[in-house]
């Protein structure tokens, strides 16, 4: 498509999904901080979040549910469903409300040091 001065119109800025993938847990834990929520439904809250440009692929959360659980983070059960397929739900606990907390500290840190470092003013070099 071109637009009206007869250039291609400008293309979204590239996505490094490898910057994100050390935060998994943290973004999963971002997600049930509100409430508790089921694996796909997880998936697509992600998803939507980001209007589709990150995907955490499905067996890297399933995994990282895991993960969460068996350290005291996140609380699993099934639900009652009268429809379709038993659901798992996941649940923040105060260890996991605490961990991701620090998390987002150490990011909102980590991101600032980074951006003084690469001389980031309002956005952009």
């Amino acid at each position: 498509m071109v637009n009206d001065a007869g250039r291609n119109p400008p293309q979204p800025e590239p996505f490094s999904a490898d910057l994100l993938r050390g935060h998994t847990d943290t973004i999963v834990l971002g997600v049930l901080k509100d409430a508790e929520s089921y694996g796909f439904e997880i998936y697509k809250t992600i998803r939507d979040a980001t209007g589709g440009a990150y995907e955490i692929k499905e067996a890297t959360l399933y995994a990282t549910y895991r993960r969460l659980v068996k350290d005291g983070l996140v609380e699993a059960s099934w639900g009652d469903e009268t429809q379709g397929a038993r659901r798992k739900y996941y649940r923040i606990t105060d260890a996991g409300r605490a961990v991701y907390l620090q998390n987002v500290r150490d990011w909102t840190a980590t991101a600032h040091i980074i951006n003084k470092l690469l001389n980031v003013k309002g956005g952009m070099p």
